[in-house]
């Protein structure tokens, strides 16, 4: 898209190119392809490639680069798996990708005490089927098979987060390589500890600002006795919301609760061949003992019918629950796919529950007054929903209509005390929104990030200039 994004770079000095060929040999790319590959994202936002790739085996390499482009003032863009929506592997002043897939390596599991320590570049779900035999899982699910250190990095949460939190609950410590080339461990494996300032969540949701993610200790968590996952239809969007609220507020402990306007139902059911009908939709999912799971089902299917819902449609077998999950993590895929040629610009507003159905509302109200495509989806059991615009790419209209509704979005939960991102981050694209809703305290992190990074290597202009 034309957006007034453009990069501003200057060419790698030959001792740089130098340096990577011998710290990384074959490991350091310097090829267009590769570039602009690692330029790219999940994000709305133009391919601005990074003038060199290089692909870490080990924390001591990552030292032995950030050490190089100290020497030679060259910016440094951590990668995962590309998957951020924000922008922020986007090179906006070019300088070397460092692409984490390699270090993919689940360095230990701690059966007794329910965590691990694995590698940045690990990957969500093959985590998960590393633990599978052992009975555990790691529940924060963005929908992506992102990378350990990437979910880290932008604090990202998912599905899972109304039972089971976020990244900012699910990590015990970090291991980091910092600015200046210093390998530090934020903290041990202990589940508390009141020694000192808490760097674990420094770094945690820094987009790689403030220093290089390479080892994350984890929570992890017993795969449940029993698990149940349902759909169920609603004659309104109130009462699709209606029904989460009041779940929530009589303390059901819900596992994932989706919801699914009507548009994006009729886009998830022709991408994922679904049956299921085109109505404001909640996705449940049900997890603990037989018993207590069966409890959990009684009330909701009460209160659903209470607020006009349909009869629930389930899914028990794991193969079932399976694709109804693929479904809902493609559900950007399938509204872009509504439009052939076009692109997808995702919202991310969170508010407190107690405002959510107000916010949705308000939201649908205004996105039936637009002729813009705009399906509704969100992990509305912890207050986040997201709009996700479909955009012909050519079309300045539209691209400004589009940001007309978002700064609605966003005014209208900040208004209600919430947050212009429940989980994508700030990257490039919300940074005007952060000052607006933090205002000074956006000062106090700028002393922070000069302090730790005065040259400004470390992913430059994200979060703030």
């Amino acid at each position: 898209m034309n957006l007034p994004i453009q990069q501003i770079a200057k060419p790698l000095p030959s001792a740089f190119i130098e340096g990577l060929e011998q710290i990384f040999a074959e490991r350091a790319i310097l090829a267009l392809p590769a570039r602009k590959h690692h330029g790219a994202s999940e994000s709305h936002y133009p391919n601005l490639p990074p003038d060199a790739v290089v692909f870490p085996f080990s924390t001591e390499e990552v030292i032995e680069l950030v050490k190089l482009c100290n020497r030679l003032d060259v910016p440094l863009i951590p990668y995962g798996a590309g998957t951020c929506m924000e922008g922020q592997t986007t090179a906006l002043f070019g300088g070397v990708c460092v692409d984490m897939s390699r270090m993919d390596k689940v360095i230990a599991v701690n059966h007794e005490d329910f965590d691990c320590v694995v590698q940045a570049g690990v990957r969500r779900e093959q985590l998960n089927d590393h633990l599978r035999d052992k009975g555990l899982f790691f529940p924060v699910d963005p929908g992506a098979n992102a990378t350990i250190g990437g979910m880290a990095s932008t604090r990202a949460s998912g599905t899972n987060a109304v039972r089971y939190g976020t990244m900012r609950e699910a990590i015990l410590s970090l291991r980091v390589v910092t600015p200046d080339g210093r390998d530090i461990r934020t903290a041990r494996r202990a589940r508390k500890s009141a020694a000192g300032y808490d760097l674990t969540h420094l770094f945690i949701g820094a987009e790689g600002t403030l220093g290089i993610i390479t080892e994350i200790a984890l929570r992890l968590h017993p795969i449940p006795e029993a698990i149940s996952a349902a759909t169920c239809g609603f004659g309104t969007l109130e009462g699709a919301v209606a029904t989460v609220v009041q779940a929530i507020q009589v303390g059901v402990p819900l596992a994932r609760v989706e919801l699914l306007d009507e548009v994006q139902m009729r886009a998830v059911n022709l991408r994922s061949k679904l049956a299921e009908a085109e109505l404001p939709t909640l996705f449940f999912e049900f997890h603990g003992s037989i018993s207590g799971v069966q409890e959990q089902i009684t009330l909701v299917e009460e209160l659903a019918m209470a607020n006009g819902g349909h009869a629930f449609r389930w899914a028990l077998r794991p193969e079932e629950r399976s694709k109804l999950w693929r479904a809902r993590h493609e559900a950007y895929y399938a509204a872009v796919n509504l439009r052939s040629g076009c692109v997808g610009w995702t919202t991310d507003v969170c508010v407190p529950i107690s405002r959510l159905a107000e916010c949705i509302l308000e939201t649908k109200a205004d996105l039936r007054a637009s002729t813009l495509p705009a399906p509704i989806v969100g992990h509305v059991g912890d207050g986040n929903f997201h709009v996700i615009f479909v955009l012909d790419p050519n079309s300045e209209t539209e691209r400004a209509e589009a940001e007309r509704l978002n700064a609605n979005i966003i005014e209208r939960a900040l208004s209600m005390e919430g947050t212009c991102t429940g989980e994508h981050g700030i990257g490039i694209g919300k940074q005007e929104w952060l000052v607006k809703e933090l205002g000074e305290t956006v000062e106090l992190m700028k002393v922070l990030k000069t302090s730790l990074d005065p040259k400004n290597l470390f992913n430059p202009g994200k979060i703030f200039q």
